[in-house]
């Protein structure tokens, strides 16, 4: 039975894209998929972006870039010599591994020249989105990264992409000038990985990271040798010289006189006394007391380790922001979306329509005192001597709640999903405070990409192993709960301020805004987060484990959960946020926001759990869990 033909647009340039991966990597039984998590190649397959409907040039263009790197990768590069020559230190093997992808890509661009765009398209992608173009010192620009970008411009011959080429620009001359003489040789050892892993340790040796190499695997090769031959020679010794060496030992002892040992023993058992009776003498000095252990940094998981607060700062928005920029900023978040405003504006009606039903609709009957209730009548016409009974509206129990609005302020989420999440926001806000409902509005970010201050005073001293979270925190209100809109509307404006946004820690701002929640007066809490996908913060992840910061954001959450005094929700635009909270709901289009927004907050405020079910399926791929 054939099947009928798919009515989406993109799968017949999903197949295309797979079979030409396929090709490319010399491995036909590959398994490519494509997705909304982060793309990433295991052993056996690959997850490439995904590809909506629209199929946007930028959609396909990326998608191209990542399974052409990946590909090259895949049919160029040897695992197990990349590992016999990785570097032991952190930096040193970002450095190790930058420079392998490039070689893959530029030996890719070689055999096959069209290769070479689609990966720049890649490379732009992730410059525009990690904001690489406003970088404007070494400190913020990542050397790994400018490394991998150098080689890969000495070995093809191209231009970078806008973003790259700034990066690339700021440590051009330190990597000239330190290791220009050995990147001389580049062009001889790109087609043989092994010449090129050398090739790599030594700019990395260069570069000043030669304590971070480890052992030479070509030396160790030579010492197992040489350990080899000194093995056979020890077989070849005679079996009884060891013999021999216990015969005569014997022979010594039995030559000495045994009165010696005895007077020995004798002095030895006289000293023992002495420093007993010493010991016995000395008063016992009291031992000081124990320092106070440091409070843990974090209350979920007290093993998370953080190198250095000094610099985070808990700031309001209108301290990082004149008051006539803020105005002039809010003027350009209405601006831009102006074409919004209808289908917003109706959401936010049927919202605080749905609200109010839920208000007017509960009663308490058979009361004293109150509104007469005439449905009732009829029994008192019935029989006259029965009391007539009356109703009174009751308080619904939203009227005694708190929403917290936690939004991630990464440089992932700059232009259109930036301004969409703010505007719902501020949608959000007025809806619920005409429902005397108290609304607090958050945002989180780092103060610096790469570091910042906490990444310079690790390396300042000595680089310890495993520090923890290595940059600056910022977390911004936005608007506090009990703060009146009107106040605080053109705050909101500053999401769009140029520089703002850079990496996103989410376990810490999870946290943060969970205590602050926890301290208030409400009877019930609810806490939305909108992301648009893991933790990331590079200079954290540099120096820890890769999961470091998604252990620590999953048991945040599970601690939230345990906990029970504040309902957790989340919604993911992009990226499958399903992974981690038990709420959760993912959008492909950030266009959907405010209707996912709004649907989830008047499905929490519905009593029948049932309709609670129905409306958090917004989309069959997420929901409830």
């Amino acid at each position: 039975m054939s099947r009928a033909p798919s009515d989406n647009p993109a799968d017949p340039f999903k197949k295309a894209l797979t079979e030409a991966t396929r090709t490319m990597a010399d491995d036909h039984e590959l398994a490519v998929s494509f997705s909304v998590d982060p793309p990433g190649m295991s052993g056996d397959g690959m997850r490439l972006p995904q590809v909506t409907r629209r199929m946007s040039r930028d959609e396909v263009m990326l998608a191209r870039g990542t399974a052409d790197g990946f590909a090259l990768r895949r049919r160029f590069h040897d695992v197990a010599t990349h590992a016999r020559y990785q570097p032991q230190g952190p930096m040193a093997r970002e450095l190790y591994e930058a420079m392998e992808a490039a070689r893959c890509e530029a030996v890719g661009a070689r055999h096959m020249p069209g290769t070479a765009s689609n990966i720049d398209a890649r490379i732009a992608h992730e410059a525009e989105r990690k904001g690489y173009s406003q970088i404007r010192s070494q400190a913020e620009a990542p050397l790994s990264v400018a490394a991998g970008y150098l080689i890969r411009q000495m070995a093809t011959g191209r231009p970078l992409p806008q973003g790259a080429d700034n990066v690339a620009d700021l440590w051009r001359s330190f990597v000239e000038s330190h290791a220009g003489d050995t990147l001389g040789g580049l062009q001889d050892v790109l087609s043989d990985q092994v010449a090129f892993a050398r090739f790599a340790r030594k700019v990395i040796e260069d570069l000043g990271y030669g304590d971070q190499l480890g052992d030479d695997p070509d030396e160790e090769e030579g010492e197992d040798d040489s350990a080899e031959e000194d093995g056979a020679e020890e077989q070849e010794q005679p079996e009884n010289q060891g013999q021999e060496q216990s015969d005569d030992e014997g022979e010594s002892d039995e030559d000495g006189p045994r009165e010696e040992s005895a007077e020995t023993q004798a002095v030895m058992d006289d000293s023992a006394e002495d420093e007993l009776a010493e010991e016995t003498e000395a008063p016992q000095a009291e031992a000081p007391p124990e320092p106070p252990a440091p409070a843990p940094h974090s209350d979920a998981d007290p093993e998370y380790r953080v190198f250095s607060t000094a610099q985070d700062e808990e700031i309001a928005a209108e301290e990082l922001a004149e008051a006539a920029e803020l105005e002039r900023l809010r003027a350009y978040l209405d601006q831009q979306l102006e074409p919004l405003k209808g289908a917003v504006g109706r959401l936010a009606n049927k919202l605080q329509r749905r609200l109010q039903a839920q208000q007017n609709r509960s009663w308490e009957f058979d009361r004293e005192e109150g509104i007469l209730d005439v449905a009732r009548l009829a029994r008192v016409v019935a029989n006259p001597t029965t009391p007539l009974s009356f109703k009174v509206e009751k308080d619904t129990e939203f009227r005694d709640t708190v929403v917290t609005l936690l939004l991630d302020n990464s440089g992932s989420m700059r232009g259109r999903p930036i301004s969409i999440a703010a505007i719902c926001a501020d949608v959000l806000a007025r809806t619920l405070e005409r429902c005397q409902v108290k609304v607090e509005i958050l945002g989180f970010t780092t103060r610096a990409w790469k570091g910042g201050q906490s990444r310079e005073k690790w390396l300042a001293e000595g680089r310890a192993q495993t520090p923890g979270r290595l940059n600056d925190l910022r977390h911004i209100i936005y608007k506090a709960a009990d703060a009146p809109w009107r106040r605080v509307r053109d705050n909101l404006g500053l999401m769009m301020k140029e520089g703002l946004l850079k990496e996103n820690i989410d376990g810490e701002a999870l946290e943060w805004a969970h205590r602050r929640m926890v301290g208030r007066r409400e009877q019930r809490k609810i806490l939305m987060v909108i992301s648009d996908g893991a933790p990331v913060d590079d200079s954290t992840l540099s120096v820890n484990p890769a999961n470091y910061l998604e252990k620590h954001l999953r048991d945040v959450i599970a601690m939230i959960e345990k906990r029970k005094a504040v309902e957790l929700l989340a919604i993911g635009i992009g990226h499958d946020v399903t992974r981690y909270y038990d709420r959760a709901v993912t959008i492909t289009d950030v266009d959907q926001l405010a209707g996912a927004m709004t649907e989830q907050l008047a499905a929490l405020f519905d009593p029948d759990p049932r309709a609670r079910a129905r409306v958090m399926g917004i989309q069959t791929a997420a929901g409830w869990r």
